[in-house]
C-alpha cells in the first residue's frame, strides 16, 4: 500500500492491528505514525492506552507485552515503536519467532506501529514474509530528483493552494529531495495564505531564506549572461554569509544545470518543444537554456563540469590545500567566465 492509501483508511477510522513502516524516506513513516499517535485515541484515552517506545531501549518481548494489554475504558490501545531498526533482537531468531507468532494472532484492540527507518527487512527471511502477509506494510523510497517538482505541486494542492512553476523549481533545486524540509517550508508558506492563493517566487525567497538578489539562481543567470560584476558580487555575498549559502548545495545545483545543458547540446533535436520535454516540460526554462547553449559550447560545457568536479574535491579537502569555500567558488566562477583552451578532461 502507498502512504496516501494508508492515510485515507486511517482518516476513515479503518485501523489495522499491525503497521510496519520501513524504508529510506522517513517523512512518509512519520506521516503515518504521527497521524495514528494524534488521532487513533481521544486525548482523554491516551494516558492509559497509548505507549511510545524506542527501539534502542526495548526488545521484542517488551514490545509484545505492551501490545497484548487490553485497553482501559477505551475501544483500543496504541503502541508505537520509534526507531524500530534499533530493536536489539529484531534480526535474531528468538525475536523474529516471537514477532511472527504475534503477527499470526494479534490482539484486535491494539494498534501496533513499527517505525523502521532508513532500512528494510531482509526479504529472504520469514519475518519479512510474515509482515507482508499479516501487517499493513509500507516501504518508502527516496524521491528521484525529477520526481520532486511533481511532489511539491501535489502537496501544495493538498493544502488547497496553487504554486507558480518558477517557485516550484526554486524549492526543488534549493532544498532538493528532503521531503520533510519541503513539507515544513510549504506548511510555513501556507500559514499566511488563503485557499486558492498562489505561492510565487517572491514568497519562496522571503520565507525560505533565499536572498532575492544574491542566490545560486541569480548566479546561474549571471554566468549565462557573462555578467562578471554581478557574478562576483554574488560570490562575495556567499562568502560573507556562509551559513545561508553552503558550498556543497551550490555546487550540486551548478553541476545539475551544466549536466542538463550538456545533454541538450548532445541532442539532435534542439527545437523548443524538444528542449522543454528534456527539462520535464518546464517551458519557462527554455529561453534560459537556449541562451546558455549559445554562451557555452558543448566542449566548454564539458570543461565547466570538470571544473565543478574539481571544486567539489577542493571543498572536501582532497585538492586545493587550505582554500576556503569562498576562494573555491571565486576560482570556479573565474574559470567559467574566462574561457580557456580546450583540454582533454579526465572523468
Amino acid at each position: 500500500m502507498t502512504a496516501e492509501e494508508i492515510l485515507q483508511k486511517l482518516k476513515n477510522k479503518q485501523y489495522a492491528p499491525v503497521y510496519f513502516l520501513q524504508g529510506e524516506e522517513p517523512y512518509f513513516i512519520d506521516l503515518i505514525s504521527n497521524y495514528i499517535e494524534q488521532h487513533a485515541l481521544a486525548e482523554s484515552e491516551k494516558g492509559f492506552n497509548q505507549v511510545i517506545l524506542y527501539g534502542k531501549d526495548v526488545d521484542i518481548s517488551t514490545i509484545l507485552l505492551q501490545a497484548k494489554r487490553y485497553p482501559m475504558m477505551s475501544e483500543r490501545s496504541v503502541v508505537i515503536v520509534k526507531e524500530a531498526q534499533s530493536i536489539v533482537d529484531i534480526d535474531r531468531e528468538a525475536g523474529m519467532k516471537q514477532f511472527e507468532a504475534y503477527l499470526q494472532n494479534p490482539l484486535p484492540s491494539t494498534i501496533l506501529v513499527f517505525c523502521y527507518k532508513l532500512k528494510v527487512l531482509d526479504g529472504r527471511k520469514s519475518l519479512a514474509k510474515a509482515v507482508n502477509k499479516h501487517a499493513v506494510l509500507l516501504t518508502t523510497k527516496k524521491l528521484y530528483e525529477n520526481q520532486v517538482p511533481t511532489w511539491i505541486t501535489g502537496y501544495v494542492k493538498s493544502k488547497n493552494l496553487q504554486i507558480q512553476p518558477k517557485a516550484t523549481l526554486m524549492l526543488s533545486e534549493y532544498i532538493g529531495a528532503d521531503i520533510s524540509r519541503l513539507a515544513n517550508e510549504i506548511d510555513k508558506l501556507a500559514l499566511n495564505l488563503k485557499p486558492e492563493q498562489t505561492i510565487d517566487e517572491r514568497m519562496v525567497q522571503e520565507n525560505v531564506g533565499i536572498s532575492k538578489e544574491y542566490n545560486i539562481f541569480e548566479l546561474q543567470t549571471a554566468l549565462i549572461q557573462g555578467n562578471v560584476l554581478k557574478a562576483n558580487r554574488i560570490i562575495q555575498y556567499f562568502e560573507a554569509n556562509p551559513k545561508n549559502n553552503p558550498i556543497i548545495p551550490n555546487l550540486t545545483l551548478l553541476f545539475s544545470f551544466f549536466t542538463k545543458l550538456l545533454c541538450l547540446h548532445a541532442s539532435p533535436d534542439k527545437s523548443e518543444a524538444a528542449i522543454s520535454k528534456s527539462l520535464g516540460n518546464r517551458s519557462f526554462l527554455v529561453k534560459e537554456y537556449q541562451q546558455a547553449m549559445r554562451t557555452f559550447t558543448y566542449y566548454r560545457t564539458a570543461q565547466i563540469i570538470h571544473f565543478i568536479r574539481v571544486a567539489d574535491l577542493q571543498s572536501k579537502g582532497i585538492e586545493g590545500g587550505n582554500m576556503t569555500d569562498g576562494e573555491i567558488m571565486q576560482e570556479l566562477v573565474f574559470k567559467i567566465l574566462h574561457p580557456m583552451p580546450e583540454e582533454i578532461l579526465a572523468y
